[in-house]
């Protein structure tokens, strides 16, 4: 199958005008430069983390107060009050 597929595109490369020039991608992989790190991404993600985990413990604080409502609604007996 991969064989066919080789051949088919080395087929379209022959078919093509002979005056066109191949470019060359715009998207083309780098490898890393470590010594000097890309500052912004790393603020980026340290920030996006921070603001999750500040988000997680708001919502959790939230699920426990209403945990602790519903419990002590669940407690209250008293047939006056509905």
């Amino acid at each position: 199958m991969a064989a066919a597929l080789r051949l088919a595109g080395g087929l379209r490369l022959a078919a093509r005008a002979p005056g066109l020039v191949l470019t060359r991608s715009a998207f083309v992989a780098r490898k890393p430069n470590y010594d000097r790190p890309n500052w912004f991404g790393v603020g980026l993600a340290f920030s996006t983390t921070a603001a999750l985990w500040v988000l997680l413990f708001k919502q959790h604080n939230e699920d426990v107060m209403e945990y602790e409502r519903r419990q002590k609604e669940k407690q209250h007996k008293c047939t006056g009050c509905s």
